[in-house]
């Protein structure tokens, strides 16, 4: 499931050639996402709209557009969002459920197998009171993010540290791919109570959540299945991950067999002598 890193990849690989573009035609081939697609609106407030800027939210790909509307994108667990060149038409691929063509010639394809993508558009203005993300914490890679900003959320909590990790209320784009990534990093154990860590400990998580989430954009994100780019292209950053995916393998650290056990639904893996 693209997680923060993977989201950001590709609003980098796809910023330099949508900026500047003009929507020339909205198409929606499937609109039966995690949401429905909303066709009427989105051609109403893409079509013959210029983008002036790409950012991101937490796992949304923001597309900002003149006159003051904004396409927001999400790409579930198994979105792509590629930019074709422009030239002969390209035969649709399977699962490619809407395609916005520009006035270069250029079309921009959301393709998504599982359908827990979402593509919606809204005031940019009143973007943060939408619903989708009214509720949604602080960026873990901005300025706000800090040791001091976990322990207050956890201040009234019991529970163990890899869930509160991944709560989008807390900090968003932790998914379960970085949290275990982080804990390893920062040397604690997935199932350590909130309650049961330091002042020094939360600020050693944050610097790991920021430095794991860093490196993983700068080595083009994690494809262990679907992932790709806004170019096509698969990330590398699989090959780097210390435990996560890696069962039985040696701790990149103390050599220890890495361990798996489930937890609330999701595989974790962990050093069980280094992460205590």
């Amino acid at each position: 499931m693209p997680e923060l890193p993977e989201v950001e990849v590709v609003r980098r690989t796809l910023a330099p050639g949508l900026v500047g573009e003009r929507v020339a035609a909205v198409e929606v081939r499937a609109p039966a996402l995690r949401e429905p697609l909303d066709a009427g609106a989105l051609r109403r407030d893409l079509e013959g709209r210029l983008v002036e800027g790409l950012r991101r939210r937490g796992k949304y790909l923001l597309v900002d557009l003149e006159g003051g509307r904004t396409l927001a994108l999400h790409l579930g667990m198994t979105g792509q969002l590629t930019l074709t060149a422009a030239g002969p038409e390209r035969p649709p691929e399977p699962h490619e459920h809407v395609v916005f063509r520009l006035a270069s010639g250029r079309s921009l394809r959301f393709r998504d197998p599982r359908r827990f993508g979402l593509a919606f558009t809204a005031a940019t203005a009143a973007l943060e009171a939408d619903p989708h993300f009214a509720h949604l914490g602080v960026e873990p890679l901005g300025s706000g993010f800090r040791g001091r900003h976990l322990a207050a959320a956890a201040s009234r909590r019991r529970g163990p540290v890899k869930p509160f990790l991944m709560d989008a209320t807390v900090v968003v784009g932790v998914g379960n791919i970085y949290a275990s990534e982080a804990l390893f990093a920062a040397a604690i154990h997935p199932r350590r109570s909130v309650a049961r860590i330091s002042a020094a400990r939360w600020e050693r998580l944050a610097g790991a959540v920021r430095d794991t989430l860093r490196r993983a954009i700068e080595e083009g994100g994690t494809s262990l299945s679907d992932f790709v780019d806004g170019e096509g292209r698969a990330g590398a950053y699989q090959v780097s991950l210390a435990v996560y995916d890696r069962e039985g393998r040696p701790c990149p650290r103390c050599g220890a067999p890495i361990r798996r056990f489930v937890q609330a639904g999701r595989s974790t893996y962990h050093c069980p002598r280094c992460q205590r």
